[in-house]
C-alpha cells in the first residue's frame, strides 16, 4: 500500500511526527511518500530512518517543495 501524506509548511519536527505516524500504522513494504517545505526534513528523515531502520527511496525538489519516499522495514 502507498500512502501520501502533505506536511506542507509544517515546522519539524511535525514532519517526522505525521511520518512516524503513518509508518506506524503500515505494513513491512508499504511506501510512504511525504510532502514538505522545510528545508531541514532533508536531514531529519533520514536520520529517523537511519535510527528506525527505515529504508529511503527518494528525496527529490520541486519548486518549494521536498518529496521523500520511505519505504517500511520493520515494526519496532
Amino acid at each position: 500500500m502507498n500512502i501520501e501524506i502533505d506536511a506542507s509548511r509544517l515546522l519539524c519536527p511535525m514532519p517526522v511526527i505525521r511520518l512516524q505516524d503513518a509508518i506506524n500504522e503500515s505494513k513491512i513494504g508499504d511506501i510512504v511518500k511525504i510532502t514538505c517545505t522545510d528545508p531541514g526534513v532533508k536531514n531529519d528523515i533520514p536520520a529517523w530512518c537511519n535510527i528506525n531502520k527505515h529504508i529511503i527511496l527518494s528525496i527529490e525538489e520541486q519548486d518549494y517543495q521536498i518529496i521523500i519516499c520511505v519505504r517500511k522495514e520493520n515494526n519496532d
